[in-house]
C-alpha cells in the first residue's frame, strides 16, 4: 500500500469517526433502549428478533465508542466538557444493559468485560458529574442513578458465575443508587413533565431498573428470611413507584404532545422498555402473576415506541433530519447541522 493510500485511509477514517464524535452524549440511550427490548423480547420468547436487536444495539455501541474516543483524541477540550454531564453517563449505562443482554445469551466471558469496562469509567464519570450538576435539572439527572443501578444489575445476573460476593457488591451498588435517585429528584425539574424533550421519562426509567435490580437480587437466593422478606417489599415499592411514575408522565404526554423527533426521545424509549423488562423480571422473583402479563403489555408499547424513534434517528443520520441543541443536558447537534446555519 502506497503512503499516499494510508493517507486517504486515514483521512477517512478520521471522518468517519468525527461524524460519530459530533452526536450529543444521549445519543448513547439509543444502545440502551435497544439494548433493554432485547433483553424484554428473549424474555418474552421472541428470541430471534431479541438477537436482531442485540445486532443492532452492539454496532451503535462500536460507533458511538468510536467517536467519543475520536473526539479524547482530537478535540479533549469539548470532550472534557461533555463528560461531566449527566448524559456522558449513558455510556456506563449501556454498556450494562448489553452486558445483562450477553449474559442471557450465555456468554459470560463478553458480559464479564463488559462489566470491567463499565466498572472502570462508571467512578471517574459519576464524580465528574456530581461535582457539576446544577438545580432545576432535566430528567437525564436520573442517570446517576440508572448508571450506578446498570452495574448492581449486571453484577446481580453474575452471581451465579462468580460467587456470592458478587451479590453483596450488586446490593451496594443498588442501594447507592437509591441514594442517587433522591438526590437526583430533588434536582428534577418537574415542569419538565410537561415541557421535556423526551429525557424526562428517566425520572421513572430509574427506578425500573433499581425494581430489575432488586428482583435480580431476590432470585440470587444470597438472602433468606427477614433480609429476603425486605429486599421483596423494597422491589415492589419500587415497581408500584415506578408504575406511577409511568402514568404521571404519560398524561404529561396527553396533555402537551411533543410529537417531533428529537434525540433525547431516546431516553424515552429505554425507561418503556425498561419499565416492561422490570415487570417480567419482578413478576418471576416474587410470584405476582398479574406483573408478567402488565409486562408483555408494556414491551410492546416500548417497541412501538422504538420504531419512529429509530426511524427519525435514521433520518438525522443522513441529514434529512436536524437534533435540536440540547443546552440543558450540555448536548449539541451534529456538527453538520451547525455548519448549515
Amino acid at each position: 500500500m502506497s503512503a499516499h493510500d494510508a493517507d486517504g485511509r486515514e483521512q477517512a477514517v478520521n471522518r468517519y469517526a468525527g461524524q460519530w464524535a459530533a452526536w450529543p452524549p444521549v445519543a448513547g440511550a439509543a444502545v440502551m433502549a435497544t439494548g433493554i427490548l432485547s433483553v424484554g423480547l428473549s424474555l418474552a420468547g421472541f428470541e430471534v428478533v431479541s438477537v436482531v436487536a442485540l445486532c443492532t444495539a452492539g454496532a451503535l455501541w462500536l460507533l458511538l465508542a468510536l467517536g467519543f474516543s475520536a473526539l479524547l483524541l482530537r478535540d479533549r477540550r469539548r470532550w472534557e466538557a461533555t463528560a461531566d454531564t449527566p448524559s456522558a453517563l449513558t455510556a456506563v449505562a449501556a454498556t450494562t444493559v448489553l452486558g445483562v443482554r450477553f449474559e442471557l445469551l450465555g456468554l459470560t466471558p463478553v458480559a464479564v468485560s463488559l462489566l470491567v469496562i463499565a466498572a472502570l469509567v462508571w467512578p471517574v464519570m459519576l464524580v465528574a458529574v456530581l461535582r457539576h450538576l446544577t438545580r432545576r435539572a432535566p430528567g437525564a439527572v436520573f442517570l446517576i442513578c440508572v448508571a450506578t443501578q446498570g452495574l448492581a444489575v449486571l453484577c446481580a445476573v453474575l452471581v451465579p458465575e462468580a460467587g456470592d460476593w458478587l451479590a453483596w457488591l450488586a446490593l451496594a451498588l443498588f442501594l447507592l443508587g437509591l441514594l442517587l435517585y433522591v438526590d437526583a429528584l430533588a434536582r428534577f425539574d418537574v415542569r419538565q413533565v410537561v415541557t421535556g424533550a423526551g429525557d424526562h421519562w428517566i425520572a421513572g426509567g430509574a427506578l425500573a431498573i433499581s425494581a430489575l435490580t432488586g428482583s435480580k437480587l431476590l432470585a440470587s437466593g444470597v438472602w433468606s428470611g427477614d433480609a429476603a422478606t425486605a429486599l421483596r417489599t423494597a422491589t415492589l415499592v419500587l415497581t408500584a413507584l415506578d408504575l406511577a411514575w409511568y402514568v404521571v408522565l404519560l398524561c404529561g404526554e396527553c396533555a402537551r404532545p411533543r410529537l417531533g423527533y428529537d434525540v433525547r426521545r431516546w431516553a424515552t424509549v429505554f425507561p418503556l422498555g425498561m419499565t416492561a423488562v422490570a415487570a417480567l423480571s419482578v413478576a418471576a422473583a416474587t410470584g405476582v402473576a398479574w406483573l408478567e402479563t402488565l409486562g408483555r403489555v408494556l414491551l410492546w408499547i416500548a417497541v412501538a415506541v422504538w420504531l419512529p424513534t429509530a426511524y427519525g434517528f435514521a433520518r438525522s443520520l443522513t441529514g434529512h433530519a436536524v437534533d435540536p441543541p440540547s443546552s440543558a443536558v450540555g448536548d449539541s447537534g451534529p456538527l453538520r447541522a451547525r455548519r448549515r446555519r
